[in-house]
């Protein structure tokens, strides 16, 4: 038989400590060894348990969440997927998925219901993707604090290239692992970077703007959540709010404009990397680049497809920088990517080609 994948599930709660480890024993694959009741519990039993994945509340007392992955990270790197009420820890969120924690699962306000439950599938599904996940893997020159535009913190900052770009638009797709890589990736993309960008995060609602703002805050674009209306402009770098869509019209007068939607109701993802690829397509025509990089899944499969009929380009990450490379994967083995770049390797590629 194949081996099961041993979590570790750290909560102050007993209630949803117990309700955590019912969703996860509903998996064949998935056996849970152990239960923590903050972080100072969660470190000594990573050590006794040697756990594949922990799941990881963010407010306990005495270590919290994001204590215990920075503390953890020194021992031995083990994937962490967050379990945690959205909005009620939003920073510390963000600060724990810049310490290393790979996926995301919202744990609904009223615990002492049924509703608990309905994240069960989400549950089991990110933590199967977390045992898979490539985690502890630094890029080359990454550094935590910001990049000052001009200095070499981070390494070169891309110039802009003399003369007409080959695109008008670049779509961005990411998922697991994809705070991180965009954290390293957006700052080395120059304030005169000639096109827009849009992006896709898979993210739950309540996180995206507070994201923006801290890429914003290391980048020399700007970075913001997208709202419906926004007049599209080179320099400007527009991350789609969770919940809603984000795709393309083109007014009367030419001016393209980002608009937002609940439709289509029926992606797995909402934002989804699809709908967004798709858009372009239809309202750039080929002169759209596509990115797709590290996330579980094959969202912006098709909307590749769609970009590459309209004669437009497509770069996926490469396996061995991806957390996980299931996106990528998916578009690569349908032979719709047109180069394959690791992160370090990635803003260079989207330059040569815009």
């Amino acid at each position: 038989m194949p081996k099961r994948i041993r979590v570790l599930v750290v909560d102050d709660s007993a209630f949803v400590r117990k309700v955590v480890s019912q969703m996860l024993a509903r998996s064949a694959s998935i056996e849970v060894v152990g239960t923590a009741r903050d972080g100072e519990d969660a470190l000594d039993l990573t050590a006794r348990l040697e756990p594949d994945v922990v799941t990881l509340d963010l407010m306990m007392p005495r270590m919290n969440g994001v204590e215990f992955l920075r503390a953890q990270a020194k021992r031995r790197v083990v994937p962490v997927v967050i379990c945690s009420i959205a909005g009620e820890s939003g920073a510390m969120a963000l600060e724990a998925f810049e310490a290393g924690a790979v996926e995301f699962v919202q744990k609904p306000t009223a615990l002492a219901s049924d509703r608990v439950y309905e994240i069960a599938d989400e549950l089991i599904a990110k933590v199967e993707a977390a045992s898979r996940a490539s985690v502890g893997r630094a890029p080359a020159d990454a550094h935590p604090d910001a990049q000052v535009p001009g200095t070499d913190v981070h390494g070169p900052v891309l110039a802009r290239r003399a003369g007409a770009t080959a695109a008008d638009l670049v779509v961005l797709g990411i998922s697991t692992g994809g705070p991180q890589a965009l954290r390293y990736l957006i700052p080395r993309l120059p304030a005169s970077f000639p096109v827009p960008v849009a992006m896709v995060l898979h993210m739950p609602v309540g996180y995206t703007a507070m994201y923006a703002e801290r890429l914003n805050d290391i980048s020399p674009l700007e970075v913001v959540e997208a709202a419906d209306g926004d007049v599209l402009r080179p320099g400007v770098v527009w991350l789609a709010p969770a919940g809603r869509h984000l795709t393309f019209v083109r007014d009367p007068d030419t001016v393209i404009r980002a608009h937002l939607d609940l439709r289509p109701l029926d992606t797995p993802h909402r934002p989804a990397v699809d709908v967004l690829f798709q858009s372009a397509a239809a309202v750039f025509g080929p002169r759209v680049l596509g990115v797709v990089m590290t996330g579980m899944g094959n969202d912006g499969l098709l909307g590749a497809a769609h970009i590459k009929a309209q004669g437009g380009r497509i770069v996926t990450e490469a396996e061995s920088s991806c957390v996980v490379y299931g996106m990528p994967r998916a578009v690569a083995e349908a032979s719709l990517s047109d180069r394959s770049a690791t992160l370090e390797e990635m803003a260079g590629t989207i330059a040569e080609l815009i």
